[in-house]
């Protein structure tokens, strides 16, 4: 494999602290997206809303803008402005959204503040990965963003534990002052600190010479992304899996106050902790071996999200499933044994975003990334954070006609049920991606054989 040299002199320790500062704030950017799980029954309450309802906002909602503009926001990323600028500022957006949350007195006023949280959140996740990717080198980019990736696990975490400790001490909109108010000290930390290492450091000769040809337009480069082998597939494996777990993580708390007879502050923390925490290790481990498989053969790159997927569906139904009045009291707080299902169900139910965002900087040149990124990302945020909540809050009104008011249990088990559609879209997206990377591999051997014969020309000419 040619040997890259960055261009960039960014230091080491610059580059550790910009990559430091990306992660916290991408811990922050889940925090505030997800605060809305824990808190969701009492803004039922105190605006009187159904649960389909309540779906719409915690996900709808959100999609629609976060997808809208993704998309702009992320061609200026591919096109060269500085990332880390554009980091820095929606971080600021979505983090005084955030803050304007918790201060509202109208239903329509809390909806308009979630979705500017998402038009906020749109200029974070795309840039930041493209960033990532040029960061570090792609023998370590797996590893890497399962690193970056670890901030939808400790954001859980924080958001259900101390969130929902500071709900029930000080009241669900002090959750939201209190959580949003930091990043507006990372986003000023990250605008002054941070160093954009610039696009495509690490790319190859003929990679190289391939982005400083003018862009296209923008629809016609996403059709030609789209178009790549195995990119559609690893999207709609990613946005079934989207769909679930975005259901599952938003109504999982309420389920657990609603099913085991849980105060709101214990429930978050139970959930919070056997989430986030194996969440984590199953996000560096999954990241971790696929580098060193993928290093021998290219198909782990895929297979290791589709077997994770497979070994924690059974998870999840343990769950949901296991008896009420099994559990276990540390002195006051009642902590289920299913709990533990749901710490297994997250440790192997980590493994496909990491792994899914790594295979797509693999199938694109670094002038692509972000964009392709938000493709990614759209159809995660669209299917997962925009359906997901909806869907499982529909059918938990609909199964609670005639069920005494309780349809959220059915409700979960159906959407659980979905992970093996996201199973088989990944593993038939294992061909073409191999395809594709074998194709890649063959154009970089090939431009370094010519640039080998072009040196050794004039020598033999001589």
């Amino acid at each position: 494999m040619q040997e890259m040299q960055p261009s960039t002199t960014l230091s080491a320790g610059r580059t550790r602290l910009t990559m430091f500062l990306l992660a916290i704030i991408y811990v922050f950017s889940y925090i505030d997206r997800n605060l809305i799980a824990i808190v969701l029954e009492p803004i039922k309450q105190e605006f009187d809303v159904s649960d389909t309802v309540m779906g719409a906002v915690s996900g709808l909602a959100f999609a629609v803008l976060y997808s809208a503009f993704s998309f702009p926001i992320s061609r200026m990323a591919d096109k060269g402005t500085n990332r880390k600028n554009i980091i820095a500022v929606c971080c600021g957006l979505w983090s005084i959204a955030t803050v304007a949350s918790g201060a509202v007195t109208q239903f329509w006023q809390f909806v308009v503040a979630r979705m500017t949280v998402a038009i906020g959140e749109a200029g974070g996740t795309s840039p930041s990965l493209s960033m990532v990717s040029d960061l570090y080198p792609p023998q370590k980019r797996s590893f890497v963003i399962s690193l970056f990736m670890i901030g939808p696990n400790v954001g859980l975490l924080a958001a259900m534990a101390l969130g929902g400790w500071i709900a029930q001490e000080h009241g669900w909109r002090a959750v939201f002052i209190y959580f949003g108010a930091p990043g507006l000290l990372l986003a000023l930390i990250l605008y002054i600190v941070g160093r954009d290492p610039g696009l495509g450091i690490y790319d190859t000769a003929a990679e190289d010479e391939a982005r400083k040809q003018p862009q296209g337009k923008f629809l016609t480069d996403v059709r030609a992304i789209m178009k790549l082998k195995g990119f559609f597939l690893i999207c709609m494996g990613t946005a079934v899996a989207g769909m679930v777990g975005y259901g599952y993580a938003i109504w999982a708390p309420t389920f657990m106050v609603r099913n085991f007879d849980m105060p709101l502050s214990h429930a978050g923390l139970a959930f919070g902790i056997a989430s986030g925490v194996f969440a984590t290790f199953g996000t560096i481990f999954s990241g971790y071996f696929c580098d060193k498989l993928s290093c021998q053969d290219s198909r782990w790159q895929l297979r290791m999200p589709t077997l994770g997927i497979l070994i924690s569906i059974p998870f999840g139904f343990g769950f949901i499933l296991w008896p009420v009045d099994a559990f276990w009291m540390l002195g006051s707080i009642k902590v289920p044994h299913a709990i533990l299902f749901a710490a297994g169900f997250s440790f192997f139910n980590s493994w496909w975003p990491t792994l899914a965002y790594s295979a797509i900087s693999h199938l694109v040149s670094s002038r692509q990334r972000a964009t392709s990124m938000a493709i990614l990302g759209l159809f995660l945020t669209f299917f997962g954070a925009g359906i997901g909540p909806l869907l499982t809050g529909t059918l938990s009104d609909l199964f609670s006609v005639g069920n005494g008011g309780e349809g959220l249990l059915p409700a979960l088990l159906i959407m659980l049920s979905l992970l093996t559609l996201s199973a088989l879209f990944y593993y038939k997206a294992i061909g073409p991606y191999q395809e594709r990377v074998s194709g890649l591999k063959a154009d970089e051997d090939n431009s370094k054989k010519t640039q080998q014969s072009e040196m050794q020309s004039p020598i033999e000419t001589k």
